[in-house]
């Protein structure tokens, strides 16, 4: 028994929704997959400099490490490394913080920044004398120690 032509034509709309909605699902599996493959790799020695009041340019080093999906690391500057404190990464943003000690004075700089390749450009807050100072903070990724530690693994 053959069918009419409105149950052909209900039939080929079944069908090319469902050949719609398996073309989907394919796309967004490959989109999941793209992201997945972009997650934020910080791994590695991260170097930044400014230059202070007095005109002195001062570089700190930045070493994050990360295993799965907690970040660790810690900075050098002025002789001494101190621990990050409070790293989170949120996408292509992260935060962190570091507290040193000035004369017996505990100093906490809070960094805040935006990941784009090899570079994290943002933002530093400190409180100096009860006043909240800031300043533009950018670090580049030392490609050279990736290099070389990849050679060594």
């Amino acid at each position: 028994m053959g069918r009419t032509p409105y149950q052909q034509n209900h039939m080929n709309c079944i069908v090319m929704n469902l050949i719609k909605f398996v073309a989907c699902l394919i796309v967004a599996a490959s989109l999941t997959a793209q992201a997945e493959d972009k997650k934020l790799d910080l791994s590695g020695t991260w170097k930044s400099s400014f230059t202070n009041q007095t005109g002195q340019v001062r570089e700190t080093i930045f070493t994050f490490k990360q295993e799965g999906e907690k970040f660790t690391g810690t900075t050098t500057g002025r002789n001494r490394e101190q621990a990050l404190e409070e790293v989170k990464v949120n996408g292509d943003e992260i935060s962190f913080q570091v507290t040193r000690e000035f004369n017996g004075n505990k100093v906490v700089t809070k960094y805040t920044g935006k990941v784009s390749g090899d570079t994290i450009t943002g933002k530093t807050e400190f409180s100096r004398s009860g006043e909240t100072r800031s300043r533009e903070w950018t670090a580049k990724r030392d490609t050279t120690t990736k290099e070389k530690s990849e050679k060594s693994d």
